[in-house]
């Protein structure tokens, strides 16, 4: 997967062959997670659970497609001919699931993911040419599936409503260039650099970028302009190079080798606090608190005005902020991960809502999770981290897993000769 947060995003049939970086933090926006459910059932599966309502609607995708829901849109990518690894994508109206319209795809390139912004459907997969692998971008219309136009790179939407394309990256040098989502315009672009380069999303698109040169020269541009806004000097002492995090409007520079963590303002880089902490992994967005994964296999959460300690746990593995509570996984499970929630300033356990399958349905929507129900199919229940419960809303019987969400439904695999098949989910 792409993304460490619960999401609407593609189901997957393999391994991403150019994986993203990890996605930035997950509060204001979707969650992604993409976690194998092999559970036995605890109390909340005993209790009684109403039945499904409605017949589903069966979708037309075969196994081994990805598929993407997009509000009203089932889009599905498959191939049409093996020996020449020719790709279409298809739209098809929900709930009905009526063809919309079908687009082929270059059999030069080989897809693995895809998106929707700014009225585009974004196809993003790589071609082998002189240079080695590209990433690349193919944007269709999404009421039309016409093709629009084509640009090298991943694709992220701003805030200003243009397009972010960056390529490039670990043995190449990055090329970042913001374009035009009508026509695939560019509206600014950079030199190409062997920077490391961060992106802060607000929820509501990317507004900052951030340059970290080997040389320990750190620049943050505002993605609207591409301007600079602040420069300044970071190369800890011995020369390692800076881990950079970007939360909220705090820059973490983390020496990698002592764990010293300098926070600055992100705009003006000036120096906020200073921690020595050990070893760390990486940071999260914990809402009123900073979070770490230290190579201790432990979560500490810092205070973000003063970089003083608030907890430290070794029995959480990630944290999701819901304003102050902390959602948060067990670590210790393998595959099978549990969810409790958490006082974010103090780390208490207020409750556990189980072990589950998590979709969150839209920005601050209905958080809902899935799970196998003992007599088959899965059980569906909907999370409310404020009351620390969950309350079991259907059963679908026929259900294997491998589900997306949208607003007052759900779509996943079936028993019915390894379809997809879409419920309305019970108020």
């Amino acid at each position: 997967m792409t993304d460490s947060v619960i999401d609407l995003g593609e189901l997957r049939h393999g391994p991403d062959p150019d994986p993203l970086p990890r996605p930035p933090r997950a509060h204001g926006r979707p969650l992604r997670c993409a976690l194998v459910v092999l559970l036995a059932l605890v109390t909340l599966a005993a209790a009684a659970v109403p039945p499904s309502r409605r017949a589903p609607v069966t979708l037309p995708a075969r196994p081994g497609s990805d598929i993407m829901i997009d509000g009203d849109l089932f889009l599905v990518m498959e191939p049409t001919n093996t020996a020449t690894r020719q790709t279409r994508l298809a739209a098809y109206r929900l709930p009905g699931g009526e063809p919309l319209w079908q687009a082929p795809l270059s059999a030069e390139a080989r897809y693995w993911g895809m998106r929707s912004l700014a009225g585009m459907v974004l196809v993003t997969g790589f071609e082998i040419g002189p240079e080695g692998r590209e990433t690349r971008t193919v944007a269709l219309d999404r009421a039309t599936g016409a093709y629009q136009w084509q640009q090298p790179g991943v694709a992220y939407e701003l805030t200003d409503g243009n397009l972010l394309l960056r390529s490039g990256g670990e043995t190449e040098p990055s090329s970042v260039r913001a374009v035009d989502p009508c026509c695939g315009t560019v509206r600014w672009d950079l030199p190409p650099t062997i920077a490391e380069i961060s992106i802060r999303d607000t929820g509501r698109g990317v507004d900052r970028i951030v340059l970290s040169q080997a040389n320990g020269l750190v620049e943050v541009r505002d993605t609207t302009t591409g301007a600079a806004l602040a420069r300044a000097e970071m190369r800890p002492p011995g020369g390692a190079r800076l881990g950079i995090e970007l939360i909220d409007d705090l820059l973490l520079a983390i020496d990698r080798g002592s764990g010293t963590i300098n926070a600055y303002g992100l705009d003006r880089l000036e120096r906020r606090w200073t921690r020595a902490s050990g070893p760390i992994e990486f940071a999260l967005d914990c809402g009123p608190v900073v979070c770490l994964r230290t190579g201790g296999n432990e979560l500490q959460a810092l205070d973000p005005a003063t970089g003083d300690e608030r907890w430290r746990s070794d029995r959480w593995l990630w944290g999701w902020p819901y304003e102050s509570r902390l959602m948060a996984n067990v670590s210790g499970f393998g595959p099978m991960e549990q969810y409790i929630v958490l006082d974010a300033l103090t780390g208490r356990q207020l409750a556990d809502l189980g072990r589950w399958e998590l979709y969150q349905l839209g920005v601050g929507g209905r958080l809902v999770g899935i799970r196998r129900h003992p007599d088959g199919g899965v059980l569906v229940g909907e999370l409310d981290i404020a009351a620390g419960e969950v309350r079991i809303v259907d059963v679908l019987p026929d259900a294997t897993g491998e589900c997306q969400a949208i607003t007052g439904y759900l779509v996943c695999g079936a028993t019915a000769a390894g379809s997809y098949q879409l419920w309305e989910l019970a108020d």
